[in-house]
């Protein structure tokens, strides 16, 4: 299965609108931010900055996380537009040497897809109501 263009953010517009307006999770290997769309599918923005490594280390890790969006897509809300960024604790491990080049062997799909859908779930999830807020009502007293 491919991975089209009208399911993935292309331009600055775009991303910057999912950044400003979008919900953000994070945990120690990504930070997702999320906001709705007008497509009625979802689509994927993948930002990883130089700050994470050469352009070899960038690479595999957009295709990991595109081939774990993929993979989710039945699991994944749609009608949502989805920003994923490598946390700057993962940053910081990959630039060092020579952890950075066994942390990113270490890596795989599923440790990528599970941290994904996590993240998605948390994002995405409506905040519980504050029972300090909702006008409870006493029960009635029978004598």
């Amino acid at each position: 299965m491919v991975f089209p263009k009208t399911r993935r953010l292309t331009s600055n517009p775009q991303f910057k609108s999912v950044l400003d307006r979008g919900r953000r999770a994070g945990d120690s290997l990504l930070t997702l931010y999320v906001a709705p769309n007008e497509c009625g599918h979802p689509r994927l923005g993948i930002s990883v900055g130089k700050t994470s490594g050469n352009a070899v280390v960038r690479n595999r890790l957009k295709r990991l996380l595109r081939e774990a969006f993929r993979r989710s897509q039945d699991r994944i809300p749609p009608g949502l537009d989805y920003v994923l960024l490598i946390s700057p604790a993962l940053s910081r491990k990959l630039k060092q040497r020579p952890e950075g080049a066994r942390t990113l062997r270490t890596l795989g799909m599923e440790r990528m897809q599970q941290s994904l859908l996590s993240l998605v779930a948390t994002a995405t999830r409506t905040p519980a109501p504050n029972p300090s807020r909702t006008n409870r009502q006493d029960p009635p007293h029978h004598e």
